[in-house]
């Protein structure tokens, strides 16, 4: 009677295509069963991600300023709040120090920018202007009147921002003209230049 094991005899006996059937089959189990253990891991990766509503929230924004005309507005969205990113003409500029006389607050002493947007311009650079565009009133967003159609409403001024909910006005440095119903200029978010074409909007170096 032979000694040697049932199993040994029977592994003796394969011929090499079912030794090769079996390594197949061996692969082809670890291979799907990497696959699912992949596919169970996206979802719970893509978790991780923030969603809409949260970018929405409290993303920054980042604005590529280099098609932007002189003289032009564009508007993008952050925090779910509208902002207006004005590229201001040198001859607006040079007009913003007569109007301190008709302004509320002409120095922004109420802190509705952060201390590098505390200037007569409201600006990190005196060409660009960044605000949120809400009326502080009562959060309404205020029209941008230009080729004079502001002079309606501010006699001699012919570009800037009036709110047609309650009539409050605003120069091209988001101020607030006196006797109106807002009660304070309009809100400049914190943001920095990342080079000379792009814009972060909601992160500077204040509150990094």
């Amino acid at each position: 009677m032979s000694d040697v094991p049932v199993d040994a005899k029977e592994s003796a006996q394969q011929s090499p295509s079912d030794s090769n059937r079996r390594k197949f089959l061996t692969v082809a189990t670890s291979v799907v069963g990497a696959v699912g253990v992949i596919g169970a891991a996206v979802p719970f990766v893509a978790s991780w991600q923030p969603s809409a509503r949260a970018k929405a929230a409290g993303a920054d924004v980042e604005v590529d300023i280099s098609g932007i005309q002189v003289g032009q507005l564009i508007r993008v969205m952050w925090r779910s709040k509208p902002v207006w990113i004005v590229r201001r003409t040198p001859e607006l500029l040079a007009s913003l120090g007569a109007l301190e006389g008709e302004l509320s607050d002409p120095e922004s002493d109420v802190e509705q920018q952060p201390t590098y947007a505390k200037n007569q311009y409201r600006s990190r650079k005196e060409e660009y202007l960044v605000l949120v565009g809400i009326c502080t009133h009562l959060g309404c967003s205020p029209q941008h009147l230009v080729d004079g159609d502001f002079a309606q409403y501010a006699e001699g001024i012919p570009e800037g921002f009036f709110c047609p909910c309650h009539g409050s006005k605003f120069d091209m440095a988001g101020r607030v003209f006196s006797g109106v119903p807002a009660p304070s200029n309009m809100v400049v978010p914190p943001h920095m230049y990342l080079d000379d074409n792009t814009i972060l909007i909601g992160s500077d170096e204040e509150s990094a």
